[in-house]
């Protein structure tokens, strides 16, 4: 057999880069380009990620800011599946292509918007799959033509979180709560005409209202479950935190604020409000309670990691369905069915909640209203 008839050896599959002892990444306390190291021996087994993430936060923190800020967009191809399914609270994106698309029309329409990393709360491994819960800060001016209009000139800041469900270096699922409410705000724009605007667009497509009637919170006649479902939990801490929520929202049992959050807590919420103490959590838990009183609270994914500012940092993405029976931000009640998905972080020291961050959108709740009523009056 001659030289050019002797069969090539397949060529050698790349090597991972071995992992070194070390500490993951944490966001807080950090710059930018500390979390986004040169020459970092990789500190996490990340089988099958590219070489230049040496751990799980690094690897979401990067490659957000490679495909918003440096806009390589491209790289969407080689992080998420061809059949990543990303839901929003506007609505749910199938595939890919439909994510490169939404990616290009938001970078255009606010091309000077920096989305910059507060938290990243996570767990799993390159095995079983990593989960990421990835909250920002981002910031930016309505410079240009696009789904809000005519550009406004106007700065905005608005708080959002993405969690994701990554393997080999793919994110397959993603829950991406962005408090849409605040930035129309900001820039001008009247929300109760903007969310007109998008319902007349979902009716004319058919989008239906989903109703079902009620959520089961209450079986018939009883009270609601004495204990809170633990399944989700994975460790002792995760669990109490569970119980405390189910206590508060399923229970309504709002006065358990009074013991497990500290009395100099901070709460962060939709609209970028910030305040401060025992009392302004319990307004604001009660504020959102009250718009659909029927509502159940259920939660659907819990991680935790231990901080290195003391304490334990938790991410929990949350689901709350019931009806608008309530006064409240969205005017008077109207009887329609409501659907709410959220992400909260939570800081907790010495058994007390020190800081607390809700992210979820009133505005999607807006649009089910409006969509709701056009339905009704069909």
């Amino acid at each position: 057999m001659t030289d050019a008839q002797t069969p090539k050896k397949p060529a050698a599959a790349p090597q991972a880069v071995p992992a070194q002892p070390g500490r993951v990444l944490q966001v807080e306390r950090r710059d930018f380009t500390q979390l986004v190291p040169e020459n970092r021996p990789r500190v996490q087994s990340m089988r099958g990620f590219d070489d230049c993430y040496t751990d799980i936060v690094d690897y979401i923190v990067r490659c957000t800011h490679r495909i918003w800020d440096e806009r390589d967009v491209g790289l969407i191809y080689s992080h998420y599946t061809h059949n990543c399914v990303a839901y929003t609270t506007l609505g749910t994106m199938y595939d890919r292509e439909t994510h490169i698309r939404d990616t290009i029309q938001r970078l255009v329409e606010f091309p000077d918007r920096r989305g910059m990393a507060q938290q990243v709360i996570w767990n799993g491994d390159d095995v079983n799959g990593f989960y990421t819960s990835h909250m920002t800060h981002g910031s930016g001016r309505h410079t240009q033509i696009g789904a809000w209009g005519k550009p406004t000139g106007r700065t905005y800041c608005t708080r959002t979180v993405a969690d994701c469900m990554i393997l080999e270096n793919k994110i397959y699922k993603e829950w991406i709560v962005r408090d849409n409410m605040g930035p129309l705000i900001q820039v001008g724009i009247d929300p109760h005409e903007f969310a007109q605007s998008l319902a007349q667009r979902k009716f004319d497509l058919g989008e239906p209202v989903m109703d079902t009637a009620e959520n089961r919170r209450l079986l018939g006649q009883y009270p609601p479950e004495s204990e809170a479902d633990l399944s989700i939990a994975n460790n002792e801490g995760e669990a109490q935190l569970l119980t405390w929520l189910h206590h508060i929202y399923n229970k309504r049992m709002f006065g358990k604020i009074h013991e497990i959050y500290a009395p100099n807590c901070q709460w962060h919420g939709p609209l970028m409000r910030e305040l401060y103490g025992v009392a302004a959590v319990l307004q604001q838990t009660m504020r959102l309670v009250a718009l659909m009183p029927d509502c159940s609270f259920v939660p659907q994914h819990i991680c935790s990691v231990e901080s290195e500012e003391g304490g334990t940092k938790y991410a929990l993405r949350w689901v709350m369905d019931g009806h608008h029976l309530g006064y409240g931000s969205l005017g008077a009640p109207t009887g329609h069915p409501l659907f709410v998905m959220g992400v909260t972080h939570f800081h907790i020291k010495d058994g007390k909640i020190v800081d607390e961050w809700a992210v979820y959108d009133e505005f999607s709740m807006l649009v089910q209203l409006k969509l709701a009523a056009l339905q009704a009056a069909a």
